[in-house]
């Protein structure tokens, strides 16, 4: 009788340590199966994003050059900025310009392609250099490490706002660190036709993400309505997700236009 029960006592503790042992090895699986994906989110995306974003870069700077290919600036709204020597504000003060005059060069005919990129944005103070594209869509523009231009507002140096939007985290991250620019710091956008330079002067650190407010054409949050501004102007507008690693809210960076230099 003893040794029957012994033996059960034994296939028992063969079976807990069989189903410890399978138990661990399931952990380990799913460790690594998370682990992985982490690596391939944190790490992966940025690499294929980044290097697609700066081959883009350059073939649109190869076409620029040599004349031809890149699809022009969006069609003109009402009102383009013209005149010699500077532009108007948020406030409607005069600015002066800083490498030339605000010209008609912002008024094009037809809009860029859908998906396709036709402009670079630089943001020196926290060294970005990436692609514009036409449309904000995960698949074809942001996850590529592009930015991507809100199709209903305004284009590049016209009247209106110039919103657009980009990842903070993966997929290239170019506006991760949007959230260090200050005042006074430039931002320039590039096509075919000029280059456009944009001073950041406000700043909207989190708001709701239906806010459509913050890329109207004059910018000024619904949901927080002390940010933002009061007077027709040039805007440019940079949205990206905070906090980061979420999507729950929306970090707003807004600059108005100092000058235009036809290419």
């Amino acid at each position: 009788m003893r040794v029957v029960v012994q033996q059960r006592a034994s296939r028992r503790r063969v079976a807990v340590a069989r189903g410890l042992w399978t138990s661990a090895e399931v952990t380990v699986s799913l460790g690594l199966v998370v682990l992985l994906f982490v690596v391939h989110q944190l790490w992966w995306t940025n690499r294929e994003a980044r290097q697609d974003a700066a081959h883009q870069v350059q073939a649109l700077e190869r076409q620029w050059d040599h004349g031809g290919g890149a699809p022009p600036a969006p069609a003109p709204s009402s009102g383009a900025a013209t005149g010699t020597g500077g532009t108007r504000d948020g406030a409607g003060s005069s600015r002066p310009g800083t490498g030339g005059s605000i010209t008609r060069q912002a008024a094009r005919t037809s809009a860029p392609a859908w998906d396709k990129a036709y402009a670079v944005i630089r943001i020196p103070r926290i060294g970005i250099t990436a692609p514009i594209a036409q449309g904000v869509s995960k698949a074809n523009v942001l996850n590529k490490g592009y930015v991507g231009h809100y199709v209903d507002t305004a284009g590049p140096g016209q009247a209106g706002n110039f919103a657009l939007a980009g990842h903070r985290n993966t997929h290239g991250e170019p506006f991760r660190y949007i959230n260090r620019l200050h005042h006074g710091d430039t931002v320039t956008v590039e096509t075919k036709d000029a280059l456009y330079t944009y001073v950041v002067d406000k700043g909207l650190p989190q708001t709701s993400a239906r806010d459509s407010g913050v890329i109207a054409p004059v910018p000024r949050s619904t949901v927080r309505p002390q940010y933002g501004y009061s007077n027709p102007g040039h805007y440019l507008t940079l949205t990206t997700c905070t906090p980061e690693y979420t999507s729950r809210y929306r970090l707003a960076i807004w600059a108005t236009l100092r000058s235009v230099r036809p290419r």
